[in-house]
């Protein structure tokens, strides 16, 4: 679903913003063409800024252009999805364990607030619960105070959303799964407003290690599995 055109962008950064998500969160599956005609006129605007969005994104690495102007999204692989949770597995520990040292009140106000806005993660793909639970784990290394880690997990995340997606597919979206992962989320809070490093860390290394972004592996393996 496109939203309304916000007076705030420009044509080309509503494109630009409006096809990136459509991308992140699955709307538009990784392999498929990208039927620009009809994705210009969902989203309001002539082909021109559609056109501009599609050249950022493929200098992102989201869109794969070949000849005669064909676009699509770039496919997903499960070399990527490991290289992912490896890099991840080391970097938004240190985050978690660096916002508990370096948090101001407001941060921590800021990442329970956002704690509240969390909504269940469902297979259906929903756009605002998505984006919702990004904005948590956001506001956690925005409060790290390290404007390199900051920099290098928003281009991971950027990477990740799109195996977040495949990875709901197979975890489903049962009360327990839904349970364990708040609680999983709350114990982050409450170790970070404790200013408690190491148990930040924990937390956050045992919250990646049952991720979306490792089941996403899960169902890359087994994909491989039924086909050998």
């Amino acid at each position: 679903m496109t939203r309304s055109f916000p007076q705030s962008l420009t044509k080309n950064d509503f494109a630009y913003v409006q096809l990136r998500e459509l991308i992140l969160t699955g709307a538009l599956e990784p392999g498929s063409q990208l039927q620009q005609g009809r994705l210009a006129e969902e989203m309001g605007v002539s082909t021109t800024p559609l056109r501009e969005a599609i050249r950022r994104l493929s200098s992102e690495g989201l869109i794969t252009l070949a000849a005669h102007r064909d676009a699509r999204v770039t496919n997903v692989t499960q070399r990527e999805a490991e290289d992912l949770f490896t890099v991840r597995k080391q970097l938004d520990p240190l985050a978690s364990e660096l916002a508990a040292k370096e948090r101001t009140e407001k941060e921590l106000s800021a990442i329970q607030e956002a704690e509240q806005d969390l909504r269940p993660l469902t297979n259906d793909g929903n756009v605002e619960a998505l984006l919702a639970h990004r904005e948590f784990h956001r506001r956690i290394y925005l409060a790290s105070h390290n404007d390199i880690l900051i920099d290098m997990l928003e281009r991971l995340w950027d990477k990740a959303d799109r195996y977040r997606v495949i990875g709901l597919r197979l975890r489903g979206d049962s009360p327990e799964e839904t349970e364990r992962v708040a609680a999983e989320h709350h114990e982050l809070v409450e170790a970070i407003s404790a200013q408690d490093p190491a148990r930040a860390r924990k937390a956050m290394e045992d919250h990646i290690n049952s991720s979306l972004g490792r089941r996403a592996i899960e169902v890359f393996e087994k994909a491989n599995t039924s086909t050998t």
